[in-house]
């Protein structure tokens, strides 16, 4: 793929400008290698993503922690926020935390985590060199699906993660985050396999570890959706485009 090495003019509108020519180039580069649904970007207007009132991810983490807009900080444990490199190139949402993640203030440690751990790992990376978190930070009682107004009350926290990690890839676990992030109402069957777009960022949908325990002849399909988030960091690498681990390539 040819670069344009051109020096851009300074400010900051021609920043922008130049930075969505570099992505729409990678992203047609990615549809020419056999990748399909790559959204390209388009000119962004005066908006390109949520103004924050934090600076880093430990402001975020304070704030998310004293919060109580929703039911559930009258019954949950401890807020689960997330865990990982805060530079991370690839980025794990999930659903919500469980009994394991309450007592514990991690995200993804019981058997479903154990699982994820395993398939970052079939990838070639190590489970601190990405970042997981979920798309609410407490605990819904008894393991209920999260309902709309928490989903919104935490909306926040995840953007704020989402905008300051700025991950290149986003994998999206199971049918509430991959819905919650790509503003659907489709089912991750239907999602998954293929890649979508989140403000620029792409966005892998497939099976949460905890259905697979359930239903562990669908590893086959989690595994085609992660080949093809490994390839796409590959890419980056090889055209020099991102810093991804040396050791993606052991897998």
């Amino acid at each position: 793929m040819e670069r344009n090495d051109k020096p851009r003019q300074p400010g900051g509108q021609q920043e922008v400008l130049a930075l969505v020519r570099d992505v729409k180039d990678y992203t047609e580069y990615l549809m020419n290698c056999g990748f399909r649904d790559v959204v390209c970007p388009q000119a962004p207007q005066e908006d390109v993503g949520p103004k924050l009132p934090w600076k880093n991810l430990a402001e975020v983490e304070r704030d998310a922690k004293g919060c109580a807009k929703c039911r559930l900080s009258l019954s949950r444990t401890q807020v689960v926020f997330g865990v990982g490199n805060p530079h991370a190139q690839l980025m794990f949402v999930g659903e919500a935390p469980g009994r394991d993640e309450d007592l514990q203030g991690e995200p993804f440690v019981g058997r479903a985590g154990q699982l994820l751990t395993r398939i970052i790992e079939a990838i070639g990376l190590r489970r601190e060199e990405v970042y997981i978190t979920n798309i609410i930070k407490s605990r819904p009682p008894g393991n209920r699906s999260p309902r709309p107004d928490e989903i919104a009350a935490c909306a926040p926290y995840l953007e704020a993660q989402i905008a300051l990690i700025r991950p290149r890839v986003i994998c999206a676990l199971g049918n509430v985050a991959a819905q919650a992030l790509l503003n659907t109402d489709e089912k991750i069957s239907a999602l998954r396999g293929r890649f979508h777009s989140y403000r620029g960022i792409l966005v892998m949908p497939t099976y949460h570890p905890a259905y697979l325990l359930r239903n562990p002849n669908e590893k086959r399909a989690v595994w085609e959706d992660m080949k093809l988030v490994q390839e796409l960091l590959r890419q980056a690498q090889s055209s020099g485009d991102a810093p991804v681990p040396s050791d993606l390539s052991r897998a």
